[in-house]
């Protein structure tokens, strides 16, 4: 059995330059998703959704290869913003919301989900379980560029990420969005590697 590694199918959103900013088409994808707001590194509330968040997308990386169809689970990504998103690249997280979330096959449909759930909540029941669903996003175009570092250290980056869609004629639309390639668990801060993205329309 052939494993699926969606990183490969869409190198053009997986594998950006970390040297220069680039422009990209996002097609439609579906996503395992649960919203939440706070600090991400104090918040209660963030623990449990990624919790919640990787026990469905394994549980539904072995359904699916239970009717032979396996694929590497892909990473976690995030929808980030605030109230005033001027306000957004400042220290103070506090008032930051987020969507986090973890690509899913076109193969996984509510009904898979809900089996999957099932199966999650009788072996573990992860406390924000019954918030995680599936929706799709289709962000179209959009810049990004692979960020090599600490997570604290990003601002510089996003305020040039923001200034490149500005030279293109553009101006921001849709969240600020984060796909984290890196376990910080396992790798040193200044060895994590992010792709910031950014959504962009024409300016009018």
């Amino acid at each position: 059995m052939a494993k699926i590694d969606y990183k490969r199918t869409y190198p053009d959103l997986y594998k950006p330059s970390s040297k220069a900013f680039s422009t990209v088409e996002v097609p439609p994808l579906q996503y395992l998703m649960i919203d939440g707001e706070g600090d991400p590194n104090s918040a209660q509330a963030y623990q449990d959704a990624l919790e919640a968040l990787y026990a469905l997308a394994y549980a539904c990386k072995f359904a699916l290869k239970a009717r032979d169809l396996d694929h590497v689970v892909m990473p976690l990504e995030g929808l980030w913003w605030t109230p005033d998103m001027a306000d957004f690249t400042d220290q103070d997280k506090s008032s930051w919301l987020w969507t986090m979330m973890i690509m899913q096959p076109p193969e996984v449909d509510d009904a898979l989900l809900a089996a999957a759930r099932e199966q999650v909540a009788k072996k573990k029941a992860p406390v924000a379980l019954a918030q995680v669903r599936l929706e799709p996003l289709a962000e179209g175009l959009a810049a990004q560029i692979l960020y090599l570092g600490a997570y604290a250290d990003e601002a510089p980056t996003i305020q040039r990420l923001h200034a490149f869609i500005a030279e293109q004629g553009c101006e921001r639309f849709g969240k600020h969005h984060e796909i984290y390639l890196s376990d910080p668990r396992r790798t040193a801060p200044e060895r994590l590697k992010t792709i910031i993205r950014q959504p962009m329309r024409p300016r009018t």
